[in-house]
């Protein structure tokens, strides 16, 4: 089964390793060896996370003579971004509809009056 693109980002961004490269992507591209840098794992390791990140369209490589930077492609983010933001908006409007509740309500409770018949 394919996953659609969304879930495929999500999941790519669900590693914080993953997470910190884009981090650190946002900044400028880099290579390969600029990126694993700050990381305590081999180059392989890190060109399997980018090869998830670029399966999921966050990335992608290109060639510069002898380098080969990885660049982030931030027009995916505009798709979590869509699909956040129509949820944000929903809970927003929940909230918004609780306040109204809220502030209709009396301040201090209404005692009860005691029922005949009933001890007090």
């Amino acid at each position: 089964m394919v996953a659609d693109p969304l879930t495929r980002v999500f999941s790519a961004l669900a590693d914080p390793t993953r997470r910190d490269i884009v981090a650190r992507l946002a900044i400028g591209d880099a290579t390969v060896s600029e990126l694993a840098v700050p990381f305590d794992v081999s180059l392989q390791a890190v060109s399997k996370h980018l090869k998830v990140l670029e399966d999921a369209g966050l990335v992608s490589r290109s060639r510069e003579a002898q380098r080969r930077p990885v660049h982030l492609e931030a027009e995916v983010f505009d798709l979590m971004t869509t699909w956040i933001e129509r949820y944000r908006r929903r809970a927003e409007a929940r909230y918004r509809r609780l306040d109204d509740v809220l502030r209709s309500m009396p301040d201090e409770p209404t005692p009860i009056a005691p029922q005949e018949g009933t001890p007090s």
